[in-house]
């Protein structure tokens, strides 16, 4: 396991490894300094070592694999189009390449338990694969959409981002090969087994090939974890990331006494007090989410829902366009509270109290990240008064919540 004073250490991009295309890429897309999860994991799986990662969300663990991912299968290609190559001398290389990808084998497989975190995963890896020679095919498949599409999309892949359920779906139909499979990622495997995909997971594990690289990351070590770290990794080098201090002092709670019938005026008074320009907005339920957009529109505040009753088509849209700016207001409902991942976000409300202090926590984990501050506000109600007790208590931090009932909301209204 890292030792503890190793994550103090400010160890530039260039010193851990990576190809100068890539660390070209990193300056490209602003990326400064890696993370303490990067500058760790990056160089282990650079040497093809199995890695176990417990990392808290944020803490730019998506890079840490994305990239040692691409450096090692362009080596893997490389290997193999030079074996090929003296076993058949009179095939030329670009004819290896074309043979390369015309199958249905997959090289790398990263599994997620979201639809929401394969697309973010995907544009990761867009990011950084153009920091390589002979750029790869990437896709990310998920339920919730029209198979069809999918499975003629795979033809050629070599990095597939998949939820469990449609993979198998794929595997039945034929549609990818993941026997000779060169490195598996299994990313949030917490979450993964909390939403019920143990059985899935075992199942996946039965159809890859024993002699392959495995990274494996979590934001918590649970027996489960445990359980399914045993099946998945070989002999891994630990790297365990402790949610840092500064990390919780970037993040400025506040608290409001509101009663529910003037949560719809503050929010609104909120958003122009403070010239909000990105803010997400958590509810306890699809319907207020829907109410709520319904009414921030009413007043010329440009906003969308995203939840499990929209589309995968309209949760991608919205996704997109907010962390694009494109809308100022993204409402949600915690299904989604760990699948939304945006680098710089500087406001998250609690427009209602979620039902457990962990997803309280995943809630605001989602401003706060990447070294950039960011603001966490809860209304809470009469009603909600106890339960925000038990959060406090179960955080070891104590607010003391504004009463909203003595600011001017009427303009609001």
């Amino acid at each position: 396991m890292v030792g503890e004073k190793a994550l103090t250490l400010a160890m530039p991009f260039s010193k851990i490894g990576l190809s100068q295309k890539l660390l070209n890429q990193l300056k490209k897309e602003g990326y400064e300094k890696p993370y303490p999860v990067q500058q760790q994991v990056i160089p282990a799986a650079l040497k093809s070592r199995d890695v176990l990662g417990i990392a808290p969300t944020g803490s730019g663990k998506t890079v840490a694999f994305v990239l040692p991912m691409l450096m090692n299968l362009e080596a893997i290609r490389e290997a193999k189009q030079g074996k090929q190559a003296r076993q058949t001398k009179e095939v030329k290389t670009k004819e290896i390449k074309t043979k390369e990808v015309k199958n249905r084998e997959v090289d790398a497989l990263v599994l997620v338990p979201t639809r929401e975190l394969a697309v973010q995963v995907k544009e990761v890896f867009d990011e950084f694969n153009q920091g390589i020679a002979d750029p790869f095919l990437i896709k990310a498949v998920y339920g919730g959409v029209s198979i069809n599409p999918q499975m003629k999309s795979l033809y050629g892949v070599n990095i597939l981002i998949a939820t469990p359920g449609r993979l198998l779906e794929l595997n039945r139909l034929k549609s990818l090969d993941l026997s000779k499979l060169d490195i598996l990622t299994v990313d949030e495997a917490d979450k993964m087994l909390h939403l019920g995909f143990k059985e899935e997971v075992g199942e996946i594990m039965s159809l890859l090939p024993k002699n392959r690289q495995n990274l494996l990351f979590s934001a918590t070590l649970n027996d489960e974890v445990k359980e399914i770290r045993q099946i998945v990794l070989n002999n891994p080098i630990i790297v365990k990331i402790k949610a840092q201090e500064e990390s919780s002092k970037l993040i400025n709670q506040t608290a409001y006494w509101v009663e529910n019938e003037l949560k719809g005026p503050l929010l609104r008074h909120l958003i122009l007090k403070h010239d909000m320009q990105q803010v997400l907005v958590f509810t306890s339920s699809i319907f207020k989410a829907d109410a709520v957009v319904k009414k921030l529109k009413k007043h010329g505040m440009e906003a969308m829902a995203i939840h499990s009753k929209k589309s995968q088509g309209a949760r991608t849209d919205a996704l997109v366009k907010f962390k694009h700016k494109k809308i100022k207001v993204l409402v949600t409902t915690d299904l989604l509270s760990r699948g939304i991942d945006i680098s710089f976000l500087p406001f998250v409300i609690n427009y209602e109290l979620p039902r457990s202090p962990k997803d309280f926590i995943h809630r605001i984990g989602r401003t706060g990240r990447a070294e950039s501050p960011g603001q966490a506000i809860t209304f809470v109600s009469e009603q909600e008064e106890h339960h925000f007790k038990v959060i406090q208590k179960k955080m070891g931090k104590q607010l003391v919540p504004l009463d909203a009932h003595l600011m001017d909301l009427t303009s609001s209204c």
